[in-house]
């Protein structure tokens, strides 16, 4: 494949060019499992490359090295592309692999045919991102969370988010029921313009944080609430 700026010769279809500093490629989307990983790349919504990378899973003390390794592959693939968007599904361990080595925001997909689901979701219109230090997005008079660092975990994941506005953290609510199962964090059901809710339970207290995100709808919102339960998700602040 060539490029479609310069028409240089590429090492794969859809490299991003070495020579003209063009991308070939605007998407790419992952479909993991655990010893197999599908990348595609498009671009304006057509296929330009569609790469397998196969791993042997190892167990034992093994494991870690292989996965890592595993993980290196898929995100190389992601690095010769350069896309602007990555959406990705599958396996969570391998998901997680990769985005610390691939340092790109992730956008869940679901369904039989991600690639199909990433053509359909780009025909709607583009959301607002804000490009913000999560630091910046915290705002209101309540300046105490819950949870200690793993409160403050979750609120950072959370405004990491690039359809984030603001988190606005709101008053403790200590009478709730006693939890064994640590610091556990959700975002509620978006409302009509949205928006969502970041609920963090520490043993008897409870949480409830404001999201202000920079969908329009309540179907929006519910995209982004799945994208933000995703990443608590990864982080261990959701259980199965």
């Amino acid at each position: 494949m060539a490029c479609r700026q310069c028409a240089s010769e590429l090492d794969r279809p859809g490299d991003f060019c070495l020579v003209c500093r063009t991308a070939n490629a605007d998407t790419a989307v992952l479909d993991l499992d655990r010893d197999r990983a599908r990348v595609v790349a498009l671009h304006d919504d057509e296929v330009v490359s569609d790469r397998t990378v196969t791993t042997t899973p190892e167990s034992g003390e093994l494991e870690g090295t292989e996965l890592r390794n595993f993980a290196g592959l898929v995100a190389d693939e992601l690095h010769r592309k350069r896309p602007e968007e990555v959406y990705a599904t599958g396996d969570r361990d391998v998901l997680s692999a990769v985005r610390a080595q691939a340092h790109y925001q992730f956008y869940r997909v679901e369904g039989d045919d991600p690639v199909a689901a990433v053509v359909d979701r780009r025909g709607e219109p583009a959301l607002e991102t804000v490009d913000k230090p999560p630091i910046e997005k915290l705002g209101g008079s309540h300046s105490t969370l819950i949870g200690n660092r793993d409160g403050r975990l979750a609120v950072e994941t959370v405004a990491a988010h690039p359809h984030v506005k603001k988190l606005i953290p709101g008053p403790i609510d200590a009478g709730g029921s006693g939890s064994r199962s640590g610091v556990r964090a959700k975002a509620t059901r978006a409302d009509e313009h949205g928006n969502v809710r970041l609920l963090i339970r520490d043993g008897s207290s409870v949480q409830e944080n404001r999201i202000v995100t920079t969908a329009g709808d309540r179907e929006t919102g519910e995209r982004i609430r799945d994208d933000i339960d995703q990443a608590l998700r990864e982080e261990g602040l959701q259980d199965d």
